[in-house]
């Protein structure tokens, strides 16, 4: 099978995986907004925030190296599996012994140890799930991925709906489904035969490691980008009604509708990054790689300014706002969330590139800087604009990390790459942003017209890609 095809292949086997699944979970949001107060929803935020940024640190990033290594026949995959759970063991045993620190953290009071066993479980199931992709099987990861959303959703129905338990209800529904998600794999894809004493490996280990290390600032360092917002929100002085607990939960719900160009953004880099692995070597592959990034720039553009132009019918669909009243403005800050979270996508393609490449520490000093640029933004922009400064701050961080990726990446992959195109589609973008806000007269007008020139402008880049797959 061809490069394309390949690429073409997995990704609809993901997104049938994903996609649908994505969407249920943001039904999800409606749910949460009907059920929990908005300070209550940015709790739950910080806490799953919270999770997300231990987990990295827990397993070493070591689910990177589980696919990255799991792809090459070189390597040993009992050794990869036996040592991933060698890794996961010692890093919940010195997360353990570090959890009084967790109680310094306000919002985990009542919460700790299910946010602890909410990390063993996330980290169980994410090792599960990598390594029955990088031998190959992804239809049983994308199987699992549509049982997950599944269960998740059912779970959220009973805890949050039925027994009304709200944050802890949340908490309870992640640790089923992934419980129940790590031993699905466990069972069907035969992992008991990968794992023994005979397998463990310092070794391997330690390559693991090494090629992991990098990857966990990096990790960490996206996180504080999309996790410091919401803690200067909720605890920073600023304008009334615009920062404390109710605003960051309006700014947590705000971000589910642009969660949607990262679901399809995420589809695809799970096919991506398994073919600029398998490609790295290939004489085609700066030629393979202008290709299909100028195709993954345009759909996601495309996407984006869909959900931008029908930002309020779609807020409506997904919020409930019958309840906490305070819900209903939270559309006004989507568009610019949608925009910085398609920036966040860009980082990723070239993410992939340093994977490949092996040179993994580059993920970390760029995202040093954008976390460094978030931070500082914060301070500087929450405390006079509030929630909309939060999202100025995200775009900006973002932006430059992209800047200078764009840069950087391509001296292991050289391709080129149309500056000009983009630059245009970020001002179409805002420019829709703005209408779909302030809603000028002849505003839908407008909006109808923007939408139909950036579809116009992008399509050709996605067509070409299309043409190259059926003629392989």
């Amino acid at each position: 099978m061809n490069q394309y095809k390949r690429l073409a292949a997995n990704t609809i086997i993901f997104a049938i995986g994903s996609f649908g699944s994505k969407i249920l979970l943001l039904f999800l949001t409606k749910l949460y907004t009907a059920n929990i107060n908005p300070a209550d929803i940015s709790t739950k935020e910080l806490l799953e925030q919270t999770a997300n940024f231990i987990i990295p640190i827990v397993t070493f990033s070591i689910t990177d190296a589980i696919l990255r290594y799991g792809l090459i026949r070189n390597y040993d995959k009992r050794k990869i599996l036996t040592s991933s759970y060698v890794i996961l063991g010692l890093g919940m045993c010195v997360l353990l012994v570090c959890s009084p620190l967790l109680k310094l953290l306000p919002y985990t009071d009542g919460y700790l140890w299910l946010l602890i066993i909410y990390v063993f479980t996330s980290s169980l199931r994410s090792i599960h799930s990598q390594f029955v992709r990088a031998r190959g099987l992804v239809t049983l990861f994308a199987f699992d991925g549509i049982l997950a959303t599944l269960t998740l959703f059912i779970f959220n129905v009973i805890f949050i709906s039925f027994l009304d338990l709200g944050v802890t209800g949340f908490l309870l529904s992640v640790i089923c489904s992934d419980l129940l998600s790590a031993i699905f794999l466990w069972w069907i894809a035969g992992l008991r035969k990968y794992v023994g004493r005979q397998y463990i490996s310092p070794k391997m280990s330690r390559l693991m490691i090494k090629f992991s290390a990098p990857l966990i600032p990096t990790a960490l360092l996206w996180l504080v980008t999309g996790f410091s917002d919401r803690l200067f929100l909720r605890y920073m002085n600023g304008p009334s009604g615009l920062v404390g607990e109710t605003a960051a939960g309006i700014y947590s719900v705000a971000s589910k509708l642009p969660n949607l160009i990262s679901t399809v953004s995420t589809v695809f880099y799970q096919a991506w990054n398994m073919s600029a692995i398998l490609e790295n070597d290939s004489k085609t592959r700066s030629h393979f790689y202008k290709q299909v990034f100028s195709a993954y720039e345009s759909f996601l553009v495309i996407a984006s300014a869909i959900l931008i132009v029908f930002v309020r019918p779609f807020s409506n669909l997904l919020i409930d706002s019958s309840t906490y009243t305070e819900y209903a403005e939270a559309y006004r800050y989507t568009p610019v969330l949608i925009v910085s979270v398609l920036m966040m996508c860009m980082n990723q393609f070239f993410s992939s590139i340093y994977s490949a490449t092996q040179h993994t520490s580059h993920s970390f000093w760029t995202s040093l800087v954008a976390a460094i640029v978030n931070l500082l933004l914060n301070w500087i922009l929450i405390g006079t604009f509030g929630i909309t400064g939060a999202g100025i701050a995200t775009f900006v961080s973002y932006f430059v990390s992209y800047v200078i990726r764009v840069r950087d990446a391509r001296r292991y992959v050289p391709f080129a790459i149309d500056h000009t195109r983009f630059a245009l589609n970020l001002v179409i973008l805002f420019l829709l942003s703005a209408i779909s806000v302030y809603t000028p007269p002849g505003w839908k007008v407008m909006l109808t017209i923007g939408l139909f020139f950036t579809i116009a402008y992008n399509f050709s880049a996605i067509t070409s890609t299309v043409r190259r797959i059926i003629k392989r």
